[in-house]
């Protein structure tokens, strides 16, 4: 399960990767806390409970992960938009692929 909100601000890729780290999640948000100290790979704690939270620098930004939650929850924080014909791609893709799955799994 992924989820996308919005949040307009003026950055780079670059200052998104830098600061935000697993050490200082609760600086932004005070739903979810670092329980140790690892750089990628930490146990958090939060309104949920505990769970092992990874974080991923990629193209654009950031990705977190809860490698334990029964729900898969990440979430990605990313500075750029993308083109429509590329969101009409990875549908395309996302469609096929279920479809792909469906099949086999029949």
């Amino acid at each position: 399960m992924e989820f996308f909100k919005l949040v307009e601000v003026s950055t780079t890729e670059k200052v998104i990767q830098e600061k935000l780290t697993l050490g200082n999640l609760e600086q932004f948000c005070e739903s979810i806390f670092a329980l140790d100290e690892n750089a990628d790979v930490c146990l958090t704690g939060g309104m949920w409970g505990e769970f092992t939270v990874r974080r991923d620098p990629i193209m654009g930004g950031i990705r977190f992960s809860m490698l334990n939650c029964p729900n898969a929850l990440a979430w990605t924080i990313n500075r750029e938009r993308k083109q429509e014909e590329f969101v009409e791609e990875i549908h395309l893709f996302l469609e096929d692929l279920a479809n792909g799955i469906a099949s086999y799994f029949s």
